[in-house]
């Protein structure tokens, strides 16, 4: 009569050994999917700060081209973006100066640091676009500019010898300004969006913003935007350049809301409410540069620098650069272009 009890403990000893039947799992595994309190802490997440140190050391380029004529505060706004004085002011044109016929690039270049973050930065900028009578295809000289800083990358990187990192010239954020007239964008404004959005990320910014009432402003960015539609002009972000649904729903948010930035630049610090602020003075008070009740400064350095600045850089390597790349290369019946080393050549890259 004691063996009962014994035997049904072996039983259940026994059904303890015998293993269940293995339930299917409801998701198919993963490569990546590695039981990791098994294996303990792989330190895969390290590649991160790796990542961070080797951009720390090296620093990155970041180039800035303003276009717009002139008086219409260029230099002052990426002085005020970049909060240091990294773009020349012209004060005015004296007697003897002459007002350049043709536009010019003048290209100023920049170390700029923080946090221990290095970034190289050069501000293009482009007097004389838009001062003539006669305006007509003075976007030229720009198109020229950023196709040959394309070029002069595409030949470093088709030298046999290349260079372990490729000095990089190439203009990946085109900031286009647009006067604050009220009505509607000028022929010009069209004509340069049309032609250099295919080569460059442009992004609209309406310049001095503060001389428009805030009735205005929302009608004029809402007309600017209507017209570069009508136009099939594509500033950036492009709709087509959005890789997923996050970038999707934040990019149509800046696309419907934010673009053209309505901005004012100011370097001049003032005392608001026993705080020091970048702003303007007028006869009725002081207009906060960072102050989104005032204008829209804060969401565009945000936009350019914050969470867009990678991206500004990315699209302009995968998308601009390769374009022109592309075309190169089946222009010259898919060979690539050769730097030919003249003595010409030879002297002008010592």
């Amino acid at each position: 009569p004691r063996a009962g009890p014994v035997e049904s403990r072996n039983e259940a000893a026994m059904s303890e050994l015998v293993p269940e039947p293995r339930q299917k799992p409801v998701v198919p595994m993963k490569p990546m999917g590695i039981n990791a309190s098994l294996l303990g802490y792989i330190g895969i997440d390290t590649i991160i700060e790796q990542m961070r140190k080797k951009t720390m050391k090296t620093g990155f380029d970041f180039n800035i081209m303003v276009v717009g004529q002139s008086g219409l505060g260029k230099s002052t706004l990426v002085n005020t973006l970049f909060k240091s004085q990294v773009s020349r002011k012209s004060s005015g044109w004296n007697r003897e100066e002459k007002i350049p016929k043709t536009v010019e690039i003048k290209a100023i270049g920049h170390v700029i640091e923080e946090g221990g973050v290095k970034m190289k930065l050069t501000v293009i900028d482009t007097p004389g676009f838009g001062d003539q009578i006669n305006n007509e295809n003075c976007w030229e000289p720009i198109e020229k500019y950023i196709n040959e800083q394309y070029e002069k990358f595409l030949k470093e990187e088709v030298n046999i010898a290349r260079k372990k990192r490729i000095p990089d010239t190439r203009v990946h954020c085109c900031l286009y300004f647009i006067s604050p007239t009220g009505h509607s964008l000028r022929p010009l404004d069209l004509e340069f969006m049309k032609h250099l959005s295919k080569v460059v990320n442009i992004i609209p910014v309406i310049a001095k913003a503060d001389t428009m009432t805030l009735e205005e402003k929302t009608e004029f960015k809402q007309r600017v935007r209507k017209e570069l539609e009508v136009n099939g002009i594509e500033f950036y972000p492009q709709k087509e350049f959005d890789e997923d649904l996050e970038d999707k729903t934040e990019n149509d948010k800046i696309r419907q809301e934010s673009m053209p930035f309505a901005v004012v630049g100011s370097d001049k610090e003032y005392q608001v409410n026993g705080k020091r602020v970048l702003g303007r003075k007028t006869p009725w008070g002081i207009i906060e540069v960072e102050n989104l009740n005032h204008c829209e400064f804060a969401l565009l350095r945000d936009f350019v620098i914050r969470t867009h600045l990678q991206d500004l850089k990315e699209v302009t390597h995968n998308i601009h650069y390769e374009t022109y790349r592309a075309k190169r290369l089946n222009d010259n019946g898919g060979l690539p272009p050769m730097a030919v080393e003249t003595e010409e050549n030879h002297e002008s890259n010592l």
